[in-house]
Parts: structure tokens; sequence; C-alpha cells
């Protein structure tokens, strides 16, 4: 399992998704071009000292990461019928996620192997980025086995 950002535009939420893999012990692809330097003080103070205790790869561009990330693109976006509770993931599974301002763009969409959504209420935009992150790998985790296990919560 793996987190992509393509083309992140805002630090803070880059270094939350960041501190979210982490925690869980997954890898994250960021897909330039970013809307920031990564070494933007706003995403070294989202993503602490976690950034350290995270596996990162930049990747150039689109062709770059998929040369170098073969394997099943599970795209989240609000333009999906497929909600995430409905959706079977499997453990090798990129997640990956578009911009924050205007999505996944149409050669991301076209190259996903499935599109999927995160309920919510009707009239309502979407999830902050880092937040659908959350969510969404969260479920995936959970349905694959690879929660990690620990005596340390919340």
């Amino acid at each position: 399992m793996r987190i992509a950002l393509n083309n992140p535009e805002i630090p803070q939420n880059t270094g939350g998704v960041l501190r979210l893999c982490a925690c869980f012990g997954v890898p994250l692809d960021i897909i330039e071009p970013c809307g920031f330097q990564m070494t933007d003080a706003k995403l070294k103070r989202a993503g602490m000292d976690y950034i350290a205790k995270a596996h990162m790869t930049v990747h150039k561009d689109w062709d770059a990461f998929r040369a170098a990330r073969p394997g099943r693109l599970v795209l989240a976006t609000t333009k999906a019928s497929v909600p995430i509770y409905d959706f079977a993931f499997q453990t090798g599974d990129i997640l990956i996620f578009g911009s924050e301002s205007s999505g996944a763009p149409d050669y991301v969409h076209a190259a996903a192997d499935a599109r999927i959504r995160i309920p919510m209420r009707p009239n309502i935009r979407s999830f902050n980025l880092a937040v659908s992150a959350g969510i969404i790998l969260s479920e995936a985790l959970r349905q694959t086995g690879g929660l990690p296990s620990s005596d340390v919560g919340v």
C-alpha cells in the first residue's frame, strides 16, 4: 500500500500526509510539480519530526512516477460512484490524490484502475486532502489487514 500525491499545492497538507504515512508505515510518493518547495517551513512544521520517520520519494513528473511505481492505481475523487466502503482494496494498491484546487487531471483519471469516493453529505465540495488520505488509508489498511498493531493510541 502506498499514497501518491499528484501536484500537491499546500505544504501543510503534504506535511499532514507525511505524518499519516509515518504513523501507518506507508510510503509516500510526491509527483511534481508542487505548489511549494520541499524545503518549505510550513511543510516541515506540519510534518514535524515525523518527516524523518516517513519513507518519501519525489518524482519529477507523472511519467517518472509511473516508471518507478507500476501497480494498481486507486484514485480518490469526488467524481467517483464507488464509495470506499464498497471497494475491495488490495495490499499493493497505490492510493492517488490530486491537487487541492483542481483534483486529478484527465491523464490521471485515464490511468486509474479504479475511482473511489468518501461518502459525505450532498452539496459539500470535498474533504481536506490530508483528512481524505487518512480516511481512505485507514479503510484500505483495515480491509487488507495492514493496520499496525500497538498498545499505544491517540
